[in-house]
């Protein structure tokens, strides 16, 4: 990272509520400036050497923090992460000066083909090492650290032996990666897995969460789907809000990415999302 940005803001994402960067926002953000403290952007959309998305991009950057978001690394396939995509990455990493960049604990490739999913992992000392190899080689290469992410399950692996937060807890502590939470996965998971969200909640590695993402999920039948399309519901805001009996104030982001509804009801998410982590701001003063 430059000691000198060449943008008008800081890269470092606050401890307020960001909100997802998408394409029909782009002049919207650009015009009115809503009052978020940091926006987000799926790292892969910006991948081209120019056009509409990065010249956009480089125009926000100058008034907002921003974090990128990967969704294409597969850091749970076996042959590792893609050399070309890491590449592109470190190329948009140095030009945007990311505050934050993350990746989500799954797979999405085999065998040289990409699939549109984000892959559930079984929880076993083989795949515990791959994803290691491939966080270790993610950051060597970029030369930062990268968060990852608990993604929604929606069915189990009979050969599991490792509970997901002790997965989660070792991949940290091999790696020195550190975890975006996201509540409302936990959420969708522990209703569709039968588990305690607030079990798991407390047996995460606190200290490692460093971003919490936020989300509407639907139902389907008997199973609840993450499917970024509507408002955060009352089960998770109440889940997000009683995480920080474990966890400080930490950066938020609402996540929404289909159905985008206009750019004000994504800031009016956000503020209720503020005023949670103001409550904790002034409890922990």
């Amino acid at each position: 990272m430059p000691t000198v940005s060449r943008f008008g803001s800081p890269s470092a994402i606050p401890r307020r509520t960001g909100i997802g960067l998408r394409t029909q926002h782009f002049r919207s953000v650009l015009g009115s400036l809503p009052d978020v403290g940091w926006l987000e952007v799926h790292s892969e959309n910006f991948f081209g050497a120019g056009g509409q998305p990065l010249y956009y991009l480089e125009r926000i950057r100058n008034h907002y923090p921003i974090s990128l978001h990967g969704v294409g690394l597969s850091l749970g396939a076996v042959g590792g992460p893609d050399a070309e995509h890491l590449r592109r990455l470190k190329v948009l990493a140095d030009r945007i000066e990311p505050g934050l960049i993350s990746e989500h604990l799954a797979w999405s490739a085999v065998g040289g083909r990409h699939l549109n999913e984000l892959l559930p992992l079984p929880g076993t000392e083989e795949a515990l090492a791959v994803v290691c190899r491939a966080v270790a080689k993610t950051q060597e290469f970029l030369g930062r650290q990268i968060l990852v992410e608990n993604i929604s399950s929606y069915l189990g692996y009979d050969h599991t032996t490792i509970p997901e937060p002790e997965f989660i807890r070792e991949v940290v502590a091999r790696t020195g990666c550190g975890l975006l939470l996201d509540i409302n996965n936990v959420f969708v998971s522990a209703h569709n897995l039968g588990f305690d969200p607030r079990t798991y909640l407390a047996a995460i590695p606190h200290a490692a969460v460093q971003e919490i993402h936020l989300a509407g999920h639907s139902r389907m039948g008997n199973l609840l789907v993450d499917t970024h399309g509507t408002r955060v519901a009352d089960a998770v805001w109440n889940l997000y809000a009683g995480a920080f009996a474990h966890l400080p104030p930490t950066p938020t982001l609402i996540e929404w990415d289909n159905d985008i509804p206009p750019l004000a009801v994504l800031v009016e998410e956000a503020e209720r999302a503020d005023s949670i982590l103001e409550r904790c701001l002034d409890q922990s003063a």
